[in-house]
């Protein structure tokens, strides 16, 4: 062969080497990319196919959620329910020494009234999420985290913990089940999706038992470090101010073994929810307004004494919140308060509907605590109960809780053997 041809021949050899080498890395340089904007779909389930850079929260608190995630969670005293706490914490800030948090807790259909808690309460909120199964949980998982990430006061003041069924295990979701929430976009959009969820759902209802006294216990060691806490079911608003109106009332110091009732309304319409007594006093003139459990258990609220509540002496609007008068406690009272640390926790045999809440009230005064009745502060809670608004299985939980209250009671003798008082 010519060492001309011979020269060709290999010019055309390595210009084809070349070629497949490019080609191999421009292959390669797909491929990264690809798995670049998967990885970041992950880390930010709540966006779309544009590439941000994370915040430090964001990359603490994605390693934190894997790591939870990861531990498992732990089972409960039961063995019935796994329970991942502080899946995904707020923001550290600048909380006094003397301190009162939120503590509520909510099944994911009911997520979505968290957006207004936000909005009139303005310390930490501690909720204690329910999923029913396992696609609820990864559901749950990635709901609460879309929620930190696009929500500045739920990042910055909320802490969400999950309990599940023992058999359940919470994950992140598979790529493709989180697209639905990879094209929400503002704070907004993702409590609509939240609120979405609870449509046409009857509450308390479902193929697991709701653990409320659990949940309520979880989301109070959530903030365990406020000195006092208020637990209060999801739908529930304070009224404005009451956090800082305590705060001054308490500043002087108080005893511990006193709690703060809170008074409990129902409204109708929800369009306008009062922030003031004032407010609240004309609504309540005109029917849409009127006391908690008012149709369902008016005896369950009896004691807070509505009527003198109403009827107290008007107040300067610049006036401090004080404590109107004391209450002795009588069954089956069921009061909304707030307590310091010695408060003794709920007990956890008590779920679905009947008792949760009476039986630790019936504690708190076996225990010798006072109940002292605030005097225009308040809660609302969205919608007038009714009987037709629970579930089928209503009436068979409250009979079977009813007897479980029977031998509570009868724990309780020999818990407080010395306490004079009875329930």
């Amino acid at each position: 062969m010519p060492p001309t041809v011979r020269c060709s021949f290999f010019r055309v050899a390595l210009v084809a080497l070349l070629l497949v080498a490019l080609l191999q890395l421009l292959y390669l340089s797909l491929l990264s990319n690809l798995h670049g904007q998967q990885q970041q779909r992950f880390a930010h389930p709540a966006h779309g196919g544009t590439v941000h850079t994370e915040s430090r929260w964001q990359k603490e608190h994605k390693e934190h959620l894997k790591s939870v995630l990861a531990g498992g969670g732990v089972l409960d005293a039961s063995g019935q329910y796994r329970i991942y706490r502080n899946l995904v914490t707020h923001e550290e800030g600048r909380w006094g020494n003397v301190d009162v948090a939120l503590a509520s807790h909510a099944s994911l259909s009911n997520l979505g009234h968290l957006e207004e808690l936000v909005q009139r309460w303005d310390g930490r909120i501690s909720l204690a999420v329910f999923a029913s199964s396992s696609s609820q949980a990864k559901l749950a998982t990635v709901l609460v985290y879309a929620l930190a990430q696009l929500c500045p006061p739920v990042r910055q003041r909320v802490s969400f913990h999950l309990v599940c069924q023992s058999g359940d295990m919470a994950a992140i979701p598979e790529l493709e089940d989180q697209a639905e929430f990879a094209r929400l976009r503002t704070c907004q959009s993702v409590f609509a999706k939240a609120s979405g969820l609870g449509t046409n759902v009857i509450n308390y209802s479902g193929n697991a038992s709701y653990p409320n006294n659990l949940l309520r216990n979880v989301a109070r060691a959530g903030v365990k470090s406020a000195p006092f806490t208020l637990v209060v079911d999801i739908d529930m608003v304070p009224s404005e101010g009451l956090r800082a109106g305590f705060l001054a009332l308490v500043a002087g110091g108080v005893d511990p073994r006193t709690v703060f009732v809170v008074p409990a309304f129902e409204i109708r319409h929800t369009r306008r929810l009062p922030g003031t007594k004032e407010e609240l006093l004309r609504l309540y003139q005109v029917g849409e307004v009127r006391a908690f459990y008012e149709e369902l258990c008016a005896k369950c609220q009896a004691p807070t004494n509505y009527s003198h509540w109403l009827n107290l002496p008007d107040k300067e609007s610049t006036s401090k919140l004080g404590v109107a008068y004391l209450v002795d406690w009588k069954d089956p009272w069921e009061p909304f308060y707030i307590g310091g640390a010695e408060v003794p926790p709920y007990d956890e045999r008590f779920k679905q509907y009947g008792f949760n809440r009476i039986s630790q009230a019936c504690e708190l005064n076996m225990a010798g605590f006072s109940f002292a009745v605030l005097d225009s502060a308040f809660l609302l809670h969205k919608g007038h109960k009714s009987p037709g608004d629970f579930h089928s299985q209503k009436e068979a939980e409250n009979r079977r809780n009813r007897q479980l209250y029977r031998g509570f009671k009868e724990e309780l003798k020999n818990k407080y053997p010395d306490s004079s008082r009875r329930c």
